[in-house]
This record gives structure tokens, C-alpha cells and sequence, in this order.
């Protein structure tokens, strides 16, 4: 019961690692409230975990509700101990893609836009909204969910490779600056990990997935929900600043 009676939230916790994440602070004793831009899936994530969990219709990208959310769960249980800024998308394109000489496709300005806004954007309007309460309270944890792909580049991800390189830089920023109210901010780093969104790839893909890790499997989303936990709990009191890698130790290249 490493996060006993703790409120934790989690944004983008209808499916995948969100939904993991979720389930494993529950087992940990959390009272956990999730929000996710897709209504359906969250009411279906909530008959899934049980009583210990809460759902908000919330687009990340919105300050306004952004800050409703927060002050509201804020209002119902007196506190907020832990953010995991976990909310993602994808909007895969190369910069410039030329044939013959010829420009024939590049990213699109709203393609880059779109994922700026949610994954980068987006982790900025939820920790500011929550900071300020655990500040009040001398205390709390804020988690970011970054990428090997931040880390090392990825082809065809630019604007997705921007944001979680930014976060990386959010974190360190934030640590330094939070760190003197006994706030904890940390980012964890996911390789390839078999989501529901990720399993719906061409076999042929997956394969050449696990062909770059040294481990030989695709991690699972309670994987990183593990190292999630990790970062939350006391076992990792004196760890802030820090971009913990959950990748199987994948070599990502072109």
C-alpha cells in the first residue's frame, strides 16, 4: 500500500498506459480520478477499475477546464498528492518527403500543431494548475510522460519528438524550481509498448518493433506503470529531476 489514501490524477487514463497507471495506484491504495477527452472510454474504464476511481470529461489542451478539473477534485478531497501527466497523441509525418526533385508531401502546420498543443501544451496547463495546491500543502509528486524518442529522435515524429524532448526540459525546470516546497517532478521515458493503439500496427511492423530490443519483447503498459509507481512513492524520495528510461534498452534508429 505504497500510496495509501494519496489523490492521485492521471490525464489521458481512459486506455493504455493511463489506464494501467491507474490500476496499479488503486492496488496501491490510491484514490485515483482520470480524465480523457473520449467520454466512452472513460466511463468504461471506471466500470473496469472499480470504486477507487473517478472519471472527468477534460481536453488538456483547455486551460479553463483544465483548471476546473483540478479545483474541483481539489474542492471534494482537500488535496492533490500526485500528477501524471500521461495524455499523448500522434500525428506521425516527415518533415519534407521529396521524389525526383519534386516536394510531394511534408507535416502539415495542423499536424504539428495538434500534438504541440496536447503533449506539450497540454502537461504545461495541468501542472500549473496543480502546483499551486501542493504548494499549499508542502508536498506532492508530479510525473511527465516523455519518450525514448525525446531522447534519442525518431523518423517522421517531429513534432511528436518536440514535445518530449520539451517535456524532458519541463521537468528539469520544474524540479529546480518546486523542488524548495518538497515537490518531486520526474519524467519516465517508454520505448515500444503494446497499447491498444500500438497493437493495431501490421504484423510486419511489431516485428521489426522487437527486433530493436535487446530485451525481445515489446514492453507492456504495466510496465511503465510500474516505474510510475516507483517515481510516486516514497521509495523515491530523493529522486527528482530524473527521466527514467522503460524501453528494454531499444536502440531507435532510421
Amino acid at each position: 500500500m505504497r500510496l495509501k489514501d494519496k489523490v492521485a490524477l492521471i490525464t489521458g487514463g481512459a486506455a493504455g498506459i493511463g489506464k494501467a497507471t491507474a490500476q496499479r495506484f488503486i492496488e496501491e491504495g490510491a484514490r485515483v480520478i482520470i480524465c480523457d477527452v473520449n467520454q466512452e472510454a472513460g466511463e468504461a474504464a471506471v466500470q473496469e477499475l472499480g470504486a477507487s476511481v473517478e472519471f472527468y470529461q477534460v481536453d488538456v489542451t483547455n486551460r479553463q477546464a483544465v483548471q476546473a478539473w483540478v479545483d474541483g477534485v481539489v474542492e471534494e478531497y482537500g488535496r492533490v498528492d500526485v500528477l501524471v501527466n500521461n495524455a499523448g497523441v500522434l500525428r506521425d509525418n516527415m518533415l519534407v518527403k521529396v521524389k525526383g526533385g519534386e516536394l510531394i508531401k511534408q507535416m502539415s502546420e495542423a499536424e504539428f500543431d495538434l500534438v504541440i498543443a496536447v503533449n506539450l501544451k497540454g502537461v504545461f496547463n495541468c501542472t500549473q494548475a496543480v502546483a499551486p495546491h501542493m504548494i499549499k500543502q508542502g508536498e506532492g509528486v508530479i510525473l511527465n510522460a516523455s519518450s525514448v524518442v525525446g531522447l534519442d529522435g525518431n523518423f517522421g515524429q517531429t513534432n511528436y519528438v518536440a514535445t518530449k524532448a520539451g517535456v524532458i526540459g519541463m521537468t528539469k525546470v520544474w524540479a529546480r524550481e518546486l523542488g524548495r516546497h518538497k515537490i518531486r517532478v520526474n519524467a519516465v521515458a517508454p520505448g515500444f509498448i503494446a497499447t491498444e493503439m500500438v497493437m493495431q500496427m501490421p504484423e510486419k511492423i511489431l516485428e521489426g518493433m522487437v527486433a530493436r530490443i535487446p530485451i525481445g519483447r515489446m514492453g507492456q503498459p504495466r510496465d511503465v506503470a510500474n516505474a510510475y509507481l516507483f517515481l510516486a512513492s516514497d521509495e523515491a524520495s530523493f529522486v527528482s529531476g530524473a527521466v527514467l528510461r522503460v524501453d528494454g534498452a531499444i536502440v531507435v534508429g532510421t
